[in-house]
């Protein structure tokens, strides 16, 4: 027996590269592990714009959408943590039986890819089938006034926490503090470099300066989100368009970086990356470059002083607890990402991606009217 559905509405993208379409679609109830969210805001970020122009293989057509916050419609009958009328922003989905996810780092999970990019539930069905669409983008598909998720990516946030502001903390804030907090523990006292200040590398900045890092620079060619990052907490700036960024560095930290965040997705900044380390050094890839980019690492850069080069997904982030963390850190004023955010009319959501585009906007957020 068919389960049974609800109509919704949803921004479709049915060829590559082409526009947002707003239309009334069908979403099959929550299975046992589902919940049923019936979204309030939802961030956009540069992976919906990828996945969109097909550098990530999600089926179309698609309703993507993956920074989703709103309120609890349903769950189902094996949830317990997760209760109708829950305030919750929805993040990266997980397995939760994976070795990753057993040793605690679901954003690790072997199943990650396919349950973010494929479209689709792990078994391969499709709540949105019906309507001849793919959804569980992300786990979620949140570019809709519901979206349909698991228990896994659903987490509770304090009533006070604005809904309006807390979908970005389930996916490019979340992946820019963690990878500061979780992934390197950036101590007081240290140093960090961080490549592009979009919304992941601005939420690094912010973040280091939570950790109580000393030297904190940020590399941009915007000289307007540089300015912004040196209110957020960044002690340097280096416009890469109209300086030698890799001797600036150097003159900055003589001896080297600890860190290096490296979110441009430009291999040339990759290898930089790694360069200007110290010894024990770590650089981090966050950045998502399209399918089969190469970098141009010198090998001995890594191999003289045991400099390290390692990927970062998701801020090494357990969100049932980090997600709060980083509401709790913004609702005291340390962590004040609203700076970044532009708020659009969902009906609006194709001008919202023409405006990041553009570098007219940091984080947008869609806004359902509900």
């Amino acid at each position: 027996m068919a389960s049974p559905s609800l109509e919704i509405q949803a921004a479709v993208v049915e060829d590559k590269g082409g526009p947002f379409q707003l239309k009334t679609v069908s979403v099959e109830s929550p299975r046992p592990d589902e919940v049923l969210v019936r979204i309030v805001s939802t961030g956009v970020c540069q992976t919906d714009a990828h996945s969109r122009n097909q550098e990530y293989p999600v089926p179309l057509p698609a309703i993507l959408g993956h920074e989703g916050a709103g309120i609890v419609e349903s769950v189902g009958s094996e949830v317990r943590d997760i209760v109708p009328g829950d305030h919750v922003a929805v993040t990266f989905p997980s397995c939760g039986r994976c070795r990753s996810c057993r040793a605690g780092a679901p954003a690790n999970c072997e199943h990650g890819f396919a349950l973010a990019f494929g479209a689709a539930r792990l078994d391969g069905s499709n709540a949105y089938a019906a309507s001849g669409v793919h959804g569980h983008f992300f786990g979620q598909s949140s570019f809709a006034s519901f979206a349909l998720a698991t228990e896994r990516n659903t987490v509770k946030i304090a009533a006070d926490m604005p809904l309006e502001l807390a979908g970005p903390l389930g996916c490019g804030l979340q992946t820019g503090a963690g990878a500061v907090l979780n992934s390197l523990r950036v101590n007081a006292g240290e140093s960090i470099a961080v490549f592009g200040t979009g919304a992941v590398g601005l939420a690094a900045v912010m973040a280091a300066q939570v950790a109580g890092a000393t030297t904190v620079v940020a590399v941009d060619v915007n000289d307007a989100r540089l300015q912004l990052a040196k209110e957020l907490g960044a002690t340097h700036t280096i416009n890469g368009a109209t300086e030698n960024t890799g001797d600036r560095l150097r003159q900055i930290r003589p001896r080297g970086f600890d860190y290096v965040l490296e979110i441009t997705a430009i291999p040339d900044m990759l290898a930089l990356a790694v360069e200007v380390l110290g010894p024990m050094g770590i650089a981090a890839l966050i950045g998502g470059a399209p399918a089969g980019t190469k970098a141009p690492i010198d090998m001995n850069s890594l191999l003289n002083g045991g400099r390290v080069l390692r990927g970062i997904a998701q801020g090494d982030s357990v969100p049932q607890t980090f997600i709060p963390k980083l509401a709790d850190l913004y609702l005291s004023g340390r962590f004040p990402f609203d700076r970044l955010v532009r708020q659009y009319d969902f009906a609006d959501i194709n001008r919202a991606f023409e405006d990041t585009a553009r570098g007219e906007v940091i984080k947008p957020v869609l806004m359902m009217g509900n």
